[in-house]
Formats: C-alpha cells, structure tokens, sequence
C-alpha cells in the first residue's frame, strides 16, 4: 500500500532502538467541543465535560475530562510516526500521571516523549523494557498532562 496510513507501521521501533535522553515531539492536533462532550458522555459524564452552560460555573467553561487528554496523548503518540511499536510492545503501567492544567475546546495539543531509562529484561532476553515521560502541551506551551510509564519493547530480531 503506496502512500497510506500502514506505511508508517513498516519501520518498528524495537528496544535497541531507544536510549536515554532521546526525546520526539509530535504536531498538535486541535480538542474539538463536540468530541469532548461526545467522549465524556460515554466515559465521563460530569457536567464541567459535557454541559458547557453548567461548565461556567464548575470550571469557567467547558473542560475536556483527564481521560480524554490521556487518550489524545496515545493517539499523538501512535499516530505521529514516531513511535511505531514494534509488534509484542506492551505497556507496563504508570508511575505517574498528572493533569496540570484543564484542556478547553480549541485547544492544539502536542506530545514530548522522553526516554528516561532503558533496560534488558531480567527475566525474558528477547525483551528491554523503556521508561519514559510524555509530556503533553497546549499551543501556549503550558504543560497539561505529565505521564512517567514503562513498556516492555521486542529486542530486534537477528
């Protein structure tokens, strides 16, 4: 497929291809209104995300959910090119996931990923596990969301 969206999964990322104090940057993609009411209808459904006349006096205004903002950050980070996980890559969890600052309609959001630590599995040689921060930023450069996270990465096969 010439020119399509699965050309970018032709270039894995694998854990030899990580080190520490690596760090991508994504474009921005614009927080749509509808979307945020839309995703906090289904997944969070209080009123400072879903109703903007009440979000006037919660939040001053309409507000994404946190989760929203941590799923925007995936889709930066998968969708951005930069990234592309090898096939087995699994997320280990979080160490640290914080919301700085609210996300509003128009928003433009854009990802910094860092690489904190690298390190070979003790347990599974084909597999390092990468640690890293993703940091996602508004179109003024106010930090809104901070995650610290681990994935189990496939070593290149030989």
């Amino acid at each position: 497929m010439q020119g399509g969206p699965r050309e970018v999964w032709l270039d894995y990322k694998y854990f030899e291809d990580f080190a520490p104090g690596q760090v991508f940057e994504t474009p921005p993609e614009e927080m749509i209104e509808a979307e945020i009411i839309e995703f906090a209808a289904k997944f969070d459904p209080q009123p400072m995300h879903t109703d903007p006349v009440a979000a006037m006096g919660i939040t001053g205004g309409l507000i994404a959910s946190g989760w929203h903002t941590a799923s925007m950050t995936m889709r930066l980070l998968i969708t951005s090119g930069l990234y592309n996980p090898a096939p087995g890559t699994l997320g280990m969890g979080f160490e640290r996931l914080v919301w700085k600052k609210p996300v509003r309609p128009g928003d433009w959001l854009r990802l910094r990923f860092e690489v904190l630590s690298v390190r070979e599995s003790a347990s599974r040689p084909d597999l390092g596990i990468v640690t890293s921060r993703f940091t996602t930023l508004n179109h003024n450069d106010d930090h809104v969301q901070e995650m610290i996270s681990s994935a189990l990465l496939p070593r290149r096969p030989k």
